[in-house]
């Protein structure tokens, strides 16, 4: 009877863990959100050895590993834990848990947060869609380039849109370059808007001069969704965050920034989710693979085609020569 009962309980213990490593494999892969604010987000789940982890993209800022990942039952949980930024309870600590249940190739998920008082709040679902694998390597001498789409035509903003039309303008025209000015009001910085071409793209060649000032803190957009990082970094260590990066995914192989006020040149080719970048005629990103959106995604979506569009709401920057060549069969 004992060894029989012993039998059973491995069994069934062999049973309760088959079933959560297959559900776990459920969860493996790439996930693009939608957040509850209609922000887009990015899931990205793997195993190694065992163990799960997880990093997540929350609308804006970095793509950052959670605390805590595992499989409770069929359901992915998440766990971050975050400070209070604002308010009375600031710097109070909040621990965010997010719990995924998979339908197929969507996620539904539910995120709810507590303070450290044990207080529950900001409950809110949400959906995601599996990404699908990314294509093969690109043989970029193979690529067939369609006419040039000029951009900027050194005269006006024709041909691009704000982004938050409620927000301050501070794009504007001066000798045949795209300028961005910013402003504070009572020392406070003022929301300024980004812009967006009105037209769609989808794999492509992009040519730019850009001219970094102080402190300038700017991006041009692929797709809308994968932002190629303008910042001041001259003389700076590398990072995911610095001149040439894709925003907190890819850091430059080597730094190559000019110093602040001269004119550089970006030469970017996106085809078949996998991005170049030639910074002042270095290689700094080559041919590599784009696993989701960066913060300020306008969508999660990668196989969407969408615009090009140029940060504004942070600092001060010029850009001039924006030439776009469309990928071709």
């Amino acid at each position: 009877m004992r060894k029989t009962g012993w039998c059973v309980s491995l069994l069934l213990m062999m049973f309760v863990t088959l079933r959560a490593v297959s559900a776990a494999d459920h969860y493996v892969g790439h996930w693009a959100l939608t957040l509850p604010d209609g922000r887009a987000g990015w899931l990205g789940v793997s195993e190694k050895e065992g163990e799960l982890m997880a990093s997540l993209l929350w609308g804006g800022g970095s793509v950052t590993p959670v605390a805590s990942v595992q499989v409770r039952d069929t359901q992915l949980v998440l766990t971050r834990v975050q400070k209070q930024r604002k308010g009375p309870s600031r710097g109070q600590k909040i621990t965010e848990t997010i719990t995924a249940t998979r339908q197929g190739d969507s996620l539904q998920l539910v995120t709810e947060k507590v303070r450290s008082n044990g207080k529950r709040f900001g409950r809110a679902e949400f959906t995601g869609k599996r990404t699908p694998p990314l294509p093969p390597r690109p043989d970029l001498a193979q690529l067939k380039y369609g006419d040039p789409v000029v951009l900027f035509n050194g005269k006006d903003l024709a041909g691009w849109e704000s982004l938050q039309p409620q927000a301050a303008m501070g794009w504007h025209v001066k000798d045949e370059i795209l300028m961005n000015r910013t402003h504070h009001e009572d020392g406070k910085r003022v929301p300024h808007a980004n812009i967006r071409t009105v037209e769609s793209f989808e794999d492509f060649r992009l040519t730019m001069d850009v001219r970094t000032l102080a402190n300038s803190n700017s991006g041009v957009y692929l797709r809308g969704i994968y932002e190629i990082q303008i910042f001041e970094s001259y003389g700076k260590p590398l990072d995911s965050h610095h001149m040439g990066a894709l925003y907190s995914r890819i850091t430059p192989a080597v730094s190559v920034e000019k110093p602040i006020g001269q004119w550089q040149t970006l030469d970017i080719t996106l085809v078949d989710r996998h991005v170049t970048v030639i910074l002042n005629g270095t290689r700094v990103i080559d041919n590599q693979p784009v696993l989701g959106c960066t913060g300020g995604a306008l969508w999660s979506d990668p196989l969407r085609p969408g615009p090009i569009y140029l940060q504004g709401n942070h600092s001060d920057v010029d850009f001039r020569n924006l030439i776009l060549r469309p990928v071709i069969d």
